[in-house]
């Protein structure tokens, strides 16, 4: 495999905080990696150290085989930070020629525009677009130099449903040409859908890192949704549950560990449920349990 990122107990502190505290793990050519974990968990932290823009308390970290900090080992490298910062008098047209010209090899501009969606916004100043369509733009920004490494800090802040869509689709067609893509979101059925291999980070260390299918099944916990019945009878029946219920479909869904023992107590209460489901657990549970939060 071919090795783009390495890290070796990494570590950063801050004064007395520890924001990292002894991270190990590579990124791979052409992988695409959800970075997860609750706020001031690391992710931030990690990514700035890959990036070169901080140095590590202690631990290395190498990009591309060398320095993140030598601007050498950052030609291949493309990131949106969590914060979009254009300058404001250029249009977004200037704006791709300029960051493209930092590149030897950049990308084609045309398939960049086409891919992002920015067709429509190419003849206005950075200043006047909207908070989406700076973001927008800032993503893009990431894949100008044709890179073989993007790191995406919360990519689709701001964005409504359609454009974080278009995005992700312009996201998975780079992926799928051979740039490897490292991202953290919030949004985490995005991650779900999106990601092949998932880190789990908490507390600054990594609590999991494996493919995204073993750590949703590594969770033992199943969403049981079911009619007829209030959450009061649900929770009679399956005292360790989490409940919750859904005023718009009138159904209780209970998060619990063992959903066979449940639906047994269930259909021996002869109580009048319907509508009864089960699934296994999803990537926002598997990340709450990991992170040892309450689903």
């Amino acid at each position: 495999m071919n090795t783009l990122v390495r890290t070796d107990a990494l570590v950063k502190r801050f004064g007395d905080v520890t924001a990292l505290g002894g991270v190990s793990l590579e990124i791979e050519a052409g992988e695409c990696v959800g970075l997860l974990g609750p706020n001031g968990a690391g992710k931030t932290t990690l990514l700035t150290l890959v990036e070169g823009l901080r140095a590590p308390t202690s631990g290395t970290v190498t990009l591309f085989g060398g320095d993140p900090r030598d601007a050498a080992s950052r030609v291949r490298l493309g990131t949106t930070p969590q914060t979009t910062a254009l300058p404001e008098a250029l249009k977004v047209g200037e704006v791709l020629d300029l960051v493209g010209a930092h590149y030897p090899h950049p990308a084609d501009r045309a398939r960049i525009v086409d891919e992002f969606g920015l067709d429509d916004l190419l003849g206005k100043q950075c200043g006047a677009l909207s908070g989406g369509q700076q973001r927008r733009v800032a993503v893009a920004l990431a894949f100008v130099g044709d890179p073989e490494l993007v790191l995406l800090d919360e990519p689709t802040t701001g964005l409504d449903v359609d454009a974080r869509r278009r995005l992700w689709d312009a996201v998975r067609a780079r992926n799928a040409a051979g740039c490897a893509v490292v991202v953290t979101s919030h949004h985490l059925e995005e991650i779900e859908q999106f990601a092949q291999r998932v880190v789990v980070i908490d507390e600054g260390v990594v609590r999991a890192d494996d493919t995204l299918a073993a750590i949703v099944s590594g969770v033992a916990r199943r969403r049981v949704t079911v009619g007829g019945v209030d959450a009061a009878q649900v929770e009679w029946l399956a005292p360790d549950a989490v409940v919750t219920v859904d005023a718009d479909s009138d159904t209780v869904t209970a998060v619990l560990a063992d959903s066979d023992a449940f639906i047994r107590r269930l259909v021996q209460s002869d109580l009048p449920f319907s509508g009864l489901a089960v699934r296994g657990a999803s990537l926002e549970e598997a990340f709450l349990t990991l992170t040892k939060g309450a689903v």
